[in-house]
């Protein structure tokens, strides 16, 4: 997309920054010029003048945009096709025989598809292991979303050499780009499916390239029972064990652990994703993200791919981990409004590699942000607007969504996509997956 920007002021908001529990502000401003806040303070600003954009945030809630640590954003086109299995029966009989069919183009709109749907929820970076990854990249530079991409890598398959053939192919071309909102990191899919011998070759890669590994680890029980039977050690030991874990590593689910393995986790400063609605909904178990969040892991939110939850909703997200870690803990104290959030916006960043970029509204960061309108019945009154936004929230309340310095939407319109296209096009690729 074509890389424009104005200077912006956002004025008479309540600012939630996500600096601490302490620093909101009731009324203030926020100035951004290029692709950074400028200015974030209270009161209202001295001097209008030099703005190309004011933007007028009365009754609006300004927090830096959500971030979606692990999806699969094509999935999209898979939404609703294979539902109330369990794992690996909706994997084998339903999902991979229908990525199969899939082909570059599918992808890119499927892509299209669930960033406008991110986009229209609040989400402003995510994070995608998947394939046909140029298509994702493509469609990642023109939105003007923020994107960590990783091509899904299968150890195991016919594929194995051809996915590190391109995975540097891939990471070569585009890390760094679109002013450096895409990353590429590497994508082993799981220790089942990347045995040690391969992932030492993902090790090698890595090392080369200098990029960190997206990787599914202990999502099931069944996995944490075969890796345990297979080798010995859980499928987290195994890892550490192999040296994956010497490198940043994002590790998606991390369900079924061991006292040992969180103490594994932490000591390699891995970072954990939680995917709670997806865990549910396949019956995959309950992550002990109390008992990380207490080891110091850092443990971010995502929503996994959409044909397992079946939308990319990340407001629905952090409310679901703060309440179903409640009913499991049976303490109404754990994980509270403000840390839902924290793992939603400032952990999320942090698990990317944007710690110091993202994840909080103070001069210096990236500007990406949103405004959530809080004139809506279910804010009323307004007595705690965190937990509001943790609790009661909806992502219909998102009016305005900033990346990198670009609107991306406001007053719920989309400036980069064409929703209308994208709905048709989309229609088009299921019915030619499902003929």
């Amino acid at each position: 997309m074509k890389e424009n920007r104005s200077r912006i002021l956002l004025e008479n908001l309540y600012i939630v920054p996500m600096t601490g529990a302490d620093n909101n502000i009731e009324q203030g401003y926020i100035t951004v010029e290029g692709q950074f806040i400028t200015r974030v303070e209270a009161g209202t600003p001295p001097d209008r003048a030099g703005f190309e954009r004011i933007i007028d945030g009365r009754g609006q809630a300004a927090l830096p945009g959500l971030v979606n640590a692990h999806t699969h954003a094509a999935m999209t086109l898979l939404r609703s096709y294979a539902d109330d299995l369990p794992l690996m029966e909706w994997l084998e009989t339903r999902i991979w025989p229908l990525e199969a069919k899939l082909i570059g183009e599918d992808v890119y709109w499927g892509t299209m598809l669930g960033i406008a749907e991110m986009i229209k929820s609040g989400t402003t970076a995510f994070a995608d292991m998947y394939f046909f990854m140029d298509d994702t990249a493509r469609a990642v530079e023109k939105t003007g979303i923020r994107a960590c991409l990783s091509r899904g890598m299968i150890g195991v398959g016919p594929e194995s050499e051809q996915a590190l053939t391109e995975s540097r192919e891939l990471i070569t071309r585009w890390d760094g780009q679109a002013e450096g909102r895409i990353q590429f990191w590497l994508g082993p899919h799981a220790p089942y499916t990347c045995p040690p011998d391969y992932l030492e070759k993902v090790l090698v890669l890595a090392n080369e390239l200098g990029v960190g590994i997206h990787i599914h680890l202990a999502e099931t029980r069944s996995e944490f029972d075969d890796i345990m039977q297979q080798y010995g050690k859980t499928p987290t030991a195994l890892l550490r064990d192999t040296g994956v874990f010497k490198y940043p590593v994002l590790a998606a689910h991390c369900v079924h652990l061991t006292d040992e393995d969180i103490s594994i986790l932490a000591d390699h400063r891995v970072r954990v994703v939680h995917n709670p609605q997806s865990n549910m909904k396949l019956a995959s178990g309950i992550a002990r993200v109390p008992e990380m969040l207490a080891a110091d892991i850092t443990v971010a939110l995502g929503t996994d791919g959409a044909s397992s939850n079946n939308n990319l909703d990340m407001v629905e997200e952090l409310r679901a981990c703060a309440l179903l870690h409640k009913v499991n803990s049976m303490n109404p104290q754990v994980i509270p409004a403000y840390q839902a959030l924290e793992m939603a916006t400032v952990n999320g960043a942090r698990a990317l590699g944007l710690e110091g970029e993202a994840g909080m509204l103070k001069p210096g960061m990236k500007a990406d942000l949103i405004l959530v309108d809080l004139d809506q019945l279910h804010y009323y009154p307004h007595h705690d607007i965190v937990a509001h936004l943790a609790y009661a929230g909806q992502s219909a309340d998102v009016d305005t969504v900033i990346v990198d310095g670009r609107i991306l939407m406001e007053n719920r319109r989309l400036t980069t996509i064409d929703e209308q296209q994208v709905k048709a096009e989309v229609k088009k690729v299921a019915a030619r997956l499902i003929e």
